[in-house]
């Protein structure tokens, strides 16, 4: 494929309005398309945008010119200049986007959860099988640099066999953003276990592999209406190891957005904290890697970068993230979910 990859996007709150701009800035790709149901955000208004982590500046207009505006996701799908998809709804909304996109001959790359319950992820996966497009989900942390870093010199050994291992995630409170406060309502966004934690969860099914069972326990109902809003979980591998997260989104609105990991082998630790991504080993030495490149900061610049280098080369895009993987994460989200409703650890059935 020669040119500059064609992406129409469909949802402009936080993370599409991200996803924009970096398109925007790309080498390789023009964004000759957006979908929104709100026409402020068709014109260029997109002072209501708000996030949780590195807000972008929406105080003055934003220039569309040049650029086709739906306000009917599947219209945009149905544009046949269109090459990728950009999908940054609610997370009911993916299913129906994903399978329009990939029907209509499009690449797909849609924000993660990939959906709300793992059996439409495994009716999208069997569909996906016989498809000759691109679909890749968002799963930003495992693209993220100091993330793919770490991930890196776990498997290379250096720090030696993992003795314990915490992630944690803690964001404000998201009560009162986004479509008709939707992060709110459980069953739209599976609460704070699937739209926030499930980073971290699957961050460790990455570095660690499955997990045979989890043993969580959650706090219900106290940002939600009746989802988890903090939960803390256990991965059993089966061996001496403790692995372990946290995460949720607690905290009250002014307070800082938190992400970090420490991972202990008999070698070394490798950790990121409010001061910065160091690997220390047992000999007293220490290292301060930077592994970010200028060009690609976060984890969202890597994999839109990465999946416009698979569109362009013709290469499917799994080195980061199979399907097959995501439908495992989602499974080990369910059985946290189980654990924490029925208190006790839960086995994990995949496939």
């Amino acid at each position: 494929m020669t040119g500059k990859t064609k992406v129409g996007i469909i949802g402009l709150g936080f993370m599409g309005s991200t996803h924009f701009r970096i398109y925007r800035d790309h080498p390789m790709s023009e964004v000759t398309a957006i979908a929104d149901i709100d026409e402020a955000k068709l014109r260029g208004d997109w002072r209501k945008i708000v996030g949780n982590i590195g807000n972008e500046d929406n105080s003055q207009p934003i220039d569309l010119t040049g650029i086709s505006t739906y306000a009917n996701a599947l219209e945009l799908i149905r544009d046949p200049d269109i090459q990728l998809i950009d999908i940054c709804v609610p997370t009911p909304y993916h299913k129906e986007y994903i399978m329009a996109g990939l029907k209509a001959g499009k690449h797909v790359l849609c924000e993660k959860p990939m959906t709300r319950k793992t059996i439409e992820a495994k009716e999208i996966l069997e569909f996906y099988k016989k498809q000759n497009k691109y679909l890749m989900i968002g799963m930003c942390i495992r693209f993220w640099p100091e993330y793919q870093h770490a991930y890196q010199i776990v498997k290379s050994g250096k720090i030696g066999q993992i003795k314990s291992a915490t992630f944690k995630r803690i964001s404000p409170s998201l009560d009162g953003n986004g479509w008709e406060n939707w992060f709110m309502k459980e069953k739209l966004s599976g609460s704070a276990l699937l739209d926030l934690h499930l980073h971290d969860t699957d961050a460790i099914h990455y570095f660690f592999g499955k997990p045979k069972s989890v043993t969580s326990f959650g706090l219900k109902g106290f940002r939600s209406d009746h989802g988890v809003d903090h939960v803390l979980t256990r991965y059993d591998y089966e061996n001496e190891s403790l692995i372990f997260s946290e995460g949720g989104w607690p905290a009250a609105g002014g307070s800082p957005f938190e992400m970090s990991f420490l991972i202990v082998g008999d070698k070394g630790t490798i950790r990121l904290s409010e001061t910065g991504y160091k690997i220390i080993y047992e000999d007293g030495t220490i290292e301060t890697p930077n592994p970010a490149k200028p060009n690609l900061p976060t984890g969202w610049h890597v994999e839109i970068d990465y999946l416009l280098n698979c569109i362009q080369k013709n290469i499917r895009p799994d080195k980061y993230l199979t399907i097959d993987e995501m439908v495992e994460s989602l499974a080990i989200i369910e059985a946290e979910e189980r654990s924490i409703k029925e208190n006790k650890a839960i086995e994990i059935i995949y496939g």
